[in-house]
């Protein structure tokens, strides 16, 4: 499963956010024709290459007409409700504008409907908001995740003075936030367009393993000496079969074995890894059997519980290891235009290849649907999985 993480290391704006979607390879045509997609006509939009401290990025720029009136941010919740785009980014646009809506108007002191905003401003975040939620739907990613967001130092000037970093509003929609202080990033380094975009994409801190795809990085518009003053995202696969596990173990006499395989499944259902059993020879000469369970730390808990839930044992053994694998990913290979089969997929140390491997449930599924033996198909699986890994790899 893919995962995106944000890394507001240098703060987070929506054309940095932007710029980073883009240099992950979201279309750059797709982003050119968003001001149309939304009823904003006149709008250009830039896009550019850029160097932040030697690290390649790409720059997003709009265009944006200036006109003499503003909007409000109540008649930008319609604006979206009316865009042509998925539900997903729907709900969380307007999320977005609502959240911005109730920390302007705590600051100014006025309904959050009522909060007015430029129209370059107004045009503005329209674009970042909705741009950014539908750029992450083309990542095609399963969750968002972001590490802590960079505040930035000293002073912002503001419409009524200079204002402390964070600006209020920016403050606000940080709240429930992880922020990082300190730094080098002078001046204001997260916008609210930015913070309230980490509050609705983001589901809290990336899981303990990962493995990197790729990343791309998004530029701002400063571009000082020191620092890189750009956002990078990055895509991981979930990697949570690697790395430290808790290992849970008993011996139960007392039980009969016909009931170790709804043991089995409850144990997975609860989130277990591994589960092996044999026998073992107990005290006074009785036969028993071993449960021995891999479980994720963060699921021991969960995980041994289930244990005693659903065996007979009255305690339970438990320690931390280090578990060394291999990268792992999957494809799906269909032997009909109705039955597939999922086949895992390991790299090889030392770019030895790789081994493939059927998932076991759904050769069963489709030996069933096929009417053929399950070796047969497990053996037709591997073989075309095997042609379409080296395909993939000759296009790469």
């Amino acid at each position: 499963m893919q995962i995106a993480i944000i890394d507001p290391a240098a703060g987070i704006s929506g054309d940095m956010t932007l710029g980073a979607l883009l240099a992950l390879g979201v279309p750059q045509a797709w982003l050119e024709g968003l001001p149309r997609r939304l009823g904003l006509d006149g709008v250009g939009v830039a896009v550019r290459d850029a160097v932040r401290c030697g690290v390649r990025c790409k720059q997003v720029e709009f265009t944006i007409p200036e006109q003499p009136h503003g909007r409000h941010v109540g008649e930008l919740v319609p604006l979206v409700e009316r865009a042509p785009v998925s539900a997903w980014v729907k709900e969380r646009a307007i999320q977005a504008f609502r959240l911005v809506g109730e920390a302007e108007g705590r600051v100014h002191g006025v309904p959050p409907d009522q909060v007015h905003l430029h129209e370059v401003g107004a045009v503005d975040a329209v674009l970042d908001i909705v741009g950014a939620i539908e750029g992450f739907e083309q990542l095609a990613v399963e969750s968002i995740y972001a590490w802590p967001v960079a505040v930035g130092n000293g002073w912002v000037e503001a419409e009524h003075g200079r204002l402390p970093v964070p600006a209020p509003a920016t403050a606000i929609l940080l709240e429930g936030l992880e922020v990082a202080t300190g730094g080098p990033v002078e001046g204001e380094a997260t916008t609210p367009t930015g913070a309230a975009l980490v509050r609705v994409l983001a589901a809290g801190a990336p899981p303990a393993q990962w493995r990197l795809v790729r990343g791309g990085w998004g530029a701002g518009q400063r571009n000082p000496r020191h620092y890189p003053n750009a956002l990078r995202i990055l895509v991981a696969e979930q990697a949570a079969e690697a790395g430290r596990v808790t290992v849970l173990a008993t011996d139960v006499d007392d039980m009969s074995p016909e009931y170790v395989e709804p043991l089995r499944q409850a144990l997975v259902a609860a989130g277990a890894l591994d589960v092996q059993t044999w026998p073992v020879q107990m005290k006074k000469g009785r036969s028993g059997f071993r449960v021995e369970v891999v479980a994720p730390e963060a699921l021991a808990e969960i995980v041994t519980a289930a244990l005693f839930r659903h065996s007979t044992t009255a305690g339970v053994r438990r320690w931390v290891a280090e578990r060394a694998t291999l990268a792992r990913r999957q494809v799906t290979v269909q032997l009909t235009p109705e039955v597939a089969v999922r086949v895992k997929v390991l790299e090889q140390p030392d770019a030895e290849g790789v081994r493939v491997k059927p998932e076991y449930d759904d050769v069963l599924a489709a030996a069933r649907a096929l009417g053929r033996p399950p070796l047969e198909v497990a053996r037709v699986a591997q073989r075309d999985a095997e042609a379409l890994v080296a395909k993939t790899k000759e296009r790469a």
